[in-house]
Order: structure tokens, then sequence, then C-alpha cells
């Protein structure tokens, strides 16, 4: 018979028993008080045990209902706790959420938008994996990965990006090199330089939109070094092994071993981008989206 009691029993016998009186725990739940009696009677049948000793002008717990009564308020507190548990995951508000992204990144529109998801949902673990762009689309494919911040990614069907951030490309130059003390370059000066750049594995349109930049000019550059990452980039540069086209936003980074030079009459530029799988519809994933679309409007992120 135990399958027979309802929450709503347990409701009513704490009413009861907080009240000491059936009248006045009727108007607090707002019932009649005779279907309220007929109901802690039911409980009672159920438990086989008397709840309440009533006389004519009180109402007391008997021992059982004193136990009775911690229980049930436990129980009580346990179901308000999970519904407002799985009210919070239904919103988005707790749970894990794994974010991959490239590091060049965090010089621009990455740290206003994690710190501004943290604080709007502090209770959700944040799991953040740096990677290069062609890695998070894996992460994202095989379902490792929630979300995808991408610099230019290649463009997938089963994806929905957007565009957070744009930002203008330019050139790394040592610093003493002989066009180093100018304002501004034309892609055209850097026709016989050898190039310092990141490789294609890191993804193919990341590798290629920048060196378009250059066969307009009618020439493709000579790539005589790689590496991963712009800190090293930018070493080997200062070094003299060779010049480099980057995001504006390394400059945040550069020593003064290089210069980065503003590009003239270029138009290409580089797009940070939020990619999730299409039709994405777990909260706690379009509430991460919602906040970094944001980014756009915040005009500290804006790299002119």
């Amino acid at each position: 018979m135990d399958q027979d009691v309802e929450l709503r029993h347990l409701r009513y016998f704490v009413a009861v028993a907080e009240e000491l009186h059936f009248g006045r725990a009727a108007l607090r739940l707002h019932l009649a008080q005779p279907p309220l009696s007929q109901q802690i009677r039911k409980l009672e049948e159920i438990l086989g045990y008397a709840l309440f000793t009533r006389t004519s002008r009180s109402v007391a717990l008997t021992t059982a209902g004193e136990a009775f009564l911690q229980s049930a308020r436990r129980t009580l507190r346990n179901v308000q706790r999970d519904l407002e548990e799985a009210r919070s995951i239904g919103r988005g508000e707790v749970g894990s959420l794994h974010v991959g992204f490239i590091g060049s990144g965090m010089l621009a529109t990455l740290p206003a938008i994690f710190r501004a998801y943290i604080e709007a949902y502090p209770l959700v673990t944040l799991r953040l994996h740096e990677s290069f762009t062609a890695k998070v689309i894996d992460g994202l494919k095989e379902g490792t990965l929630d979300a995808g911040i991408l610099r230019d990614g290649d463009p997938v069907d089963a994806f929905d990006v957007i565009t957070l951030f744009s930002e203008p490309f330019v050139a790394v130059l040592p610093a003493n090199h002989p066009r180093a003390r100018q304002k501004t370059i034309s892609p055209a000066h850097l026709r016989d330089e050898p190039f310092v750049y990141y490789p294609r594995s890191a993804g193919t349109r990341a590798f290629e939109k920048p060196l378009t930049i250059f066969e307009a000019h009618g020439f493709r550059p000579h790539i005589v070094q790689e590496a991963s990452h712009w800190l090293t980039i930018l070493r080997l540069v200062g070094a003299g092994l060779g010049v480099t086209v980057a995001p504006a936003c390394v400059a945040g980074i550069s020593s003064p071993d290089v210069v980065c030079l503003p590009l003239r009459d270029v138009k290409v530029v580089s797009n940070i981008e939020l990619a999730c799988l299409a039709g994405e519809s777990r909260p706690i994933v379009q509430r991460f989206a919602q906040i970094a679309r944001s980014a756009r409007n915040i005009a500290e992120l804006v790299i002119s």
C-alpha cells in the first residue's frame, strides 16, 4: 500500500501537524475541512498507525506522527530541491559545458565572453579546451565539445556558425627590418621576404585566407618556417627568420624586437566565430551562445 502515498498527503499532514488544528490547516491549504480530514484518515490507513490524537478540543501528534513529521518534511524538501534542480537544468543554469577555442581568441573577445558566462551561470562547470580551429571542429563532430570558438573555420554543413568578431590582418616584421619604421606597408613590399607561418593542419581556410592578400599582388609567400603558436611565430620573426601576416590582436603580445604594421588597401579580415551543431537545442549551449553573441555589442572588444 506504500505506493498509494502521494505528495499531497504529505503536504496535508505537515500542515495539520504544524497547525494542530484541522480548520486552520484547511484554510492554509485552501481546502474545505472535511476533504482534509478524509485525506489524513486515508494516510493513517496506508501507514497502519494513527498520526494524531483527536478530541473535541485539541489535536496532538502521536509518537508515530512526531517521527513521521520529520520524514515528511525531509521528503518535501528533497522533492522541492529536485524540482528546482530540474528547472535549473532546463534553463541551462547547471551542468557541464565543454567549449573548444583557438588560443589567439584570448587576445581578443574570449576573456570577456568567458567572464560574462561564469558570472551569469556560476553553477555551470565550464570546461575549456584550447586547440587549433581544425581540432575544435573535430571535437564538435565527435561530440566531445558542446561549442567551439574558431578563427576562419572551414564550412561544415552540420554546424551553425556565426561571426562574433572581425579584425584586420597586419604584417609583422623584425624591428631592424628596412621598412620597420613605416606607418603602413603594402603587401607587395613583402614579395621577396621569407615567411614564418602556422601549419595548414590548423585549418585550411585559416591557412589560406591570409595568403590571398599576397596572391592579389601576384605572388604567394615563401614559407620557410612553421610554428603552432603566435608567441613562437613572433619570437622567430624577431630573431630574423622572416616576416609574417597575423590577426591584429597579436600586437598585444608583440615584443620590442618586432613591429606590427597595418596593411594598405587590404579588405580581407579574420573572423572569430562561434560554432555549434545545427539545430542545437540544449539550453546550456544556447545560453552560452547568447552571451557569446553579445560580445559583438561590447565596444571594448572591438579592435579597429
